[in-house]
């Protein structure tokens, strides 16, 4: 069965923010990969850019995504985003067309 649901998130850090938003996004993982409605869920780095972060998360449900969303660890993170971050937060949300093979 394949996911219902991709978001992939663009997090674009202030440098000098740098070091505090790796604790934060780091302190994601675990919590969220435990979720019932999580299937795979990883924070990326881009190669070209040490302050550009990307979440790939794919999510059984929108409703568990939508759950996932509203978890208090992030509801504290989107209360000071912009305190950590050049600009907000781009989220694209995907249909996975390929068969899900995991």
């Amino acid at each position: 069965m394949n996911p219902e649901c991709t978001l992939i998130a663009y997090l674009h850090a202030k440098p000098e923010k740098r070091a505090e938003l790796v604790k934060v996004l780091d302190g994601f993982v675990a919590p969220t990969r435990k979720e019932a409605g999580c299937v795979e869920y990883h924070c990326h780095v881009s190669a070209d850019d040490p302050n550009l972060f990307v979440f790939y998360e794919n999510w059984r449900t929108r409703k568990d995504l939508d759950e996932h969303l509203e978890m208090p660890y992030l509801k504290s993170f989107w209360g000071r985003r912009l305190d950590l971050l050049t600009k907000d937060v781009e989220l694209k949300f995907l249909v996975m067309r390929s068969a899900y093979d995991k």
